[in-house]
């Protein structure tokens, strides 16, 4: 070994021999290759030398590997308990490797965690169109995670919206690839220039909870389908995101679980688009030990299952190679030494206070520009306060109810909520006369049929073992739990998830008449009286209200029993009634609104992680509710908060519809500046709104939510817009629409070169002109329309730009279109190939509004 010393010497003297410095140095090499092979940590001044170190993060992240013993590496791979964080990988000590805490936050820090901004909910992200919105949605979740301490932020949430259905379409983008790429792109880069890792989810064909995590939600996907529907925002994340991890799903795709899946980690995540992150299971949503690992996940959580001493086991007996483990931990290192965490720790802690009022600006501009203004008969919006004297706004999700975030884990805790009666009542001033009336009681729930109604009170009887469905239960206290209606609460030996009961006793009716009963259950809840069925709302799914009428007679008794179960989650369960003869809040409600100029009517339909929804109908309550209100007021605007489409039968009866979806905590301040005009209302639904559920995609057993286990995404790639093109359906509300305060003009289309050869870009030119009074936004959309023999869809969005003009202003918009814009997925080949022939370049403000038109010849290969 020949070594050449210059300079000072390792402990900083000047003027040592060089001699008696290349034998120290000479020395300390042969030190730190003894530590390295016996696997100790290095000794010396610096005994992490890669902390603060300038080379690659490969590189530094290989030196670290270098110096880990097996016991090191198996606990970087999978989570650990003991931690404030969903999310924790323990930090190593000895060689200096930080704590890796990973928090939810598709819209915001979530978790329970406090001093946060409860945004709105991702879909109004995807409704502004807006890629620079986007961002600022980023940079609020990055610094609110930073400032929380956590450095991996599960988010954001970009499967495709397949079914309305979704109980998570409200934390998803789109039903578009392109859209929802666009948008996640931005916002990953956004977080991660805020020092936290994005973990984009959910890695892949995840888009139902029914059946989820089990064998029995296989989707059986065609290739094609994947790669053109399914997969292309994954690879966007990737491309132009620059993302430094992904989770996979709890899917089962073509057989296989997809956080097994080597098509899906090895072939196309690693080969094809070389992704250089790690992958990290959803949570229990790792099945095994050596498939899984061969397969490219590189860490379990939330704990060590499989991944623990399983997988130390596999690779001490050679199933699973120790390369195999070494690629694993040197994914995870080298991410992390990317985002700075082994030079600048977490600093931030999981009490602090992260929310600010700029924070809180964002989320009432999301909630403003995400906003879709979808009727607006006579022009009755915006409201004239020198005109409107009197506004009744109706509803719970009006007042004290409003509907600001949905389930699960990408549900927020806001520090305040500002309700729409309160924002409207602000917003409007003293000369305008602001009533409410809550119209339904929340939820749909009736008041509680108090304790003293049941008699001598009612036998509670726990099952143990198994639920009333026959399967397994846990056992444990019960918590949080809502027994208002039986008077008292248990307080021991009831088991706190999945778990079931039954109530029985007898009812004994205050007054003769028709009672109406609800039963409201998070999961299913049976009524019977007398013993027969009267509310049957058996399911697996988030708090739903259903309800029924029966004839009782004053002082007669009758026989009443509740079924409940719990499939795990959140857990409630209320009974409530109308006893004849009382005022209902709808009775009120229509009173109030004969009696204002302009009637408001909040109506919500309620979506969370873990279950899907029935149907697409906000429930027979609420649409009698707003039938009612317009016919007592001709002057009537719904504002719906719901996390994906919904049907209106009663959309001929009012003037003016608002889709808010979950505007998070600036709720009231947002719905009122859009309902006076302070903001022009400027959102397009980033999903098809159908007319009726049989106009959906899925509407087929077979597709959804599947049979026998298998769920048939036979509509191939016929998702969302495509399925309405071409079937030629006419839908309720088309993708991409949107009106607007003031009006535009799109003119002057040019598209060059006419004839393009693949790998060149083609220009799109149009101008755009604000030809009303106020001034607003529009997004100028670009569909392409393959040759037909090529089997793609009708026409596909390829292109957008958003564009704000003054009243009467002009300007020329330019977009550019790449080979993937003409590219589908070769089957035989399995490869992107761009077919010959003509395409048409069609140009509007919706996938069903595109005046403009123009051809290309497009040479392919």
């Amino acid at each position: 070994m020949r070594i050449i010393a210059r300079g000072r010497a390792p402990d900083g003297r000047r003027g040592q021999p060089v001699a008696m410095l290349a034998a120290t140095l000479l020395a300390a090499a042969v030190l730190t290759l003894v530590t390295s092979l016996a696997g100790a940590r290095p000794t010396g001044d610096n005994s992490c030398p890669w902390v603060g170190q300038k080379a690659s993060p490969a590189r530094r992240a290989h030196e670290v590997l270098r110096h880990m013993t097996l016991d090191d590496k198996i606990a970087l791979v999978h989570g650990a308990g003991g931690s404030a964080y969903v999310g924790h990988i323990p930090a190593n000590e000895r060689l200096c490797i930080p704590a890796l805490n990973l928090e939810d936050g598709p819209a915001g820090v979530a978790d329970g965690m406090t001093g946060v901004t409860q945004l709105p909910a991702p879909v109004a992200v995807a409704a502004s169109w807006d890629p620079k919105l986007a961002a600022g949605y980023g940079e609020v979740i990055g610094s609110e995670e930073a400032g929380k301490g956590a450095n991996v932020n599960l988010g954001p949430t970009i499967n495709i919206v397949r079914d309305p259905r979704w109980g998570r379409a409200f934390e998803s983008f789109s039903e578009d690839p392109y859209l929802t790429g666009e948008l996640a792109a931005s916002e990953i880069r956004a977080v991660q220039h805020q020092g936290v890792i994005s973990q984009v989810k959910h890695y892949a064909v995840y888009n139902q909870e029914t059946y989820r995590n089990t064998p029995q939600d296989d989707a059986i996907v065609s290739r094609r389908a994947m790669h053109e529907i399914y997969l292309p925002a994954f690879q966007q994340a990737i491309d132009e995101g620059h993302v430094g991890s992904i989770m996979c799903s709890y899917s089962t795709v073509n057989g296989e679980y997809a956080c097994q899946n080597r098509y899906l980690l090895k072939k196309v995540l690693r080969n094809e688009w070389g992704f250089k992150g790690f992958v990290t299971s959803d949570w229990g949503a790792t099945h095994s030990t050596v498939p899984s690992a061969r397969a490219g996940l590189d860490m379990e959580m939330p704990d060590g299952t499989y991944y623990g001493s399983a997988l130390e086991q596999a690779v001490e007996e050679g199933q699973v190679s120790e390369k195999t483990l070494d690629r694993m931990v040197l994914h995870i290192l080298t991410q992390m030494f990317r985002f700075g965490l082994f030079d600048h720790p977490a600093r931030g802690n999981p009490d602090a206070t992260v929310t600010s009022p700029a924070h809180a600006k964002v989320a009432r501009e999301v909630a403003e520009q995400g906003s879709v203004l979808l009727k607006n008969e006579g022009g009755l919006l915006p409201l004239d306060a020198s005109r409107v004297h009197s506004i009744a706004v109706i509803g719970p999700g009006g007042g004290s109810q409003a509907m600001t975030s949905g389930g699960g884990s990408a549900q927020v805790q806001a520090p305040y909520v500002i309700t729409p009666y309160q924002g409207i009542s602000e917003r409007a001033g003293s000369g305008v006369k602001v009533r409410y009336a809550e119209g339904l009681y929340p939820q749909g729930q009736l008041p509680a049929v108090p304790a003293s109604a049941f008699g001598s009170g009612l036998e509670v009887t726990y099952y143990g073992g198994t639920d009333l469905s026959g399967n397994p239960i846990a056992t444990g206290e019960a918590s949080n739990i809502d027994y208002n209606w039986k008077g008292s609460s248990p307080t021991s030996g009831v088991p706190a998830t999945d778990w079931s009961a039954s109530w029985s006793g007898t009812l004994i009716p205050p007054k003769t008449g028709t009672y109406t009963f609800s039963l409201t259950s998070d999961d299913g809840s049976r009524l019977y009286i007398d013993g027969k069925e009267l509310i049957n709302n058996w399911g697996d799914h988030a708090a739903t209200t259903k309800t029924a009428r029966i004839q009782l007679t004053a002082g007669q008794q009758v026989n009443i029993r509740v079924e409940y179960y719990q499939a795990g989650g959140d857990s409630s369960l209320s009974l409530g009634w109308q006893v004849p003869g009382s005022t209902s809040p709808k009775q009120q409600a229509v009173e109030l609104a004969k009696k204002s100029d302009v009637a408001v009517v909040f109506a919500d339909k309620y979506e969370s992680e873990g279950s899907d929804l029935q149907d697409i109908s906000l429930g027979s309550d609420q649409n009698r509710l707003i039938s009612a209100i317009a016919k007592a007021n001709p002057n009537t605007i719904v504002v719906l908060n719901t996390g994906s489409a919904v049907t209106m039968p009663w959309i001929d009866r009012v003037k003016g519809v608002l889709e808010a979806w979950y505007p998070g905590q600036e709720d009231g301040n947002a719905i009122a500046a859009l309902l006076f005009g302070d903001v022009n209302p400027s959102g397009k639904l980033p999903v098809t709104f159908p007319k009726n559920l049989a106009q959906v995609p899925a509407h087929t057993p077979a597709r959804w939510p599947g049979v026998d286990g298998k769920v048939h995404y036979s509509e191939g790639l016929d998702v969302g817009y495509r399925w309405y093109d071409e079937k030629n359906l006419e839908p309720l509300f088309p993708f991409g629409y949107g009106l607007s305060y003031t009006t535009f003009r799109l003119s002057h289309l040019t598209v060059t070169p006419e004839k393009v050869h693949t790998g060149h870009k083609v220009r799109i030119r149009v101008r755009v002109t604000n030809t009303g009074s106020r001034p607003g936004d529009e997004v100028v959309q670009v569909y392409v329309a393959d040759p037909q023999r090529t089997g793609e869809p009708p026409r596909q969005l390829r292109a957008f730009e958003k564009i704000h003009l003054r009243p009467g202003q002009s300007k020329r918009v330019s977009m550019s279109l790449t080979r993937r814009a003409f590219a589908v997925w070769d089957g035989s080949t399995q490869t992107w190939k761009v077919p010959d022939g003509a395409y048409r370049i069609l140009v509007g403000d919706s996938s069903r509004n595109l005046p403009l038109e123009a051809s290309i010849q497009v040479e392919g290969q």
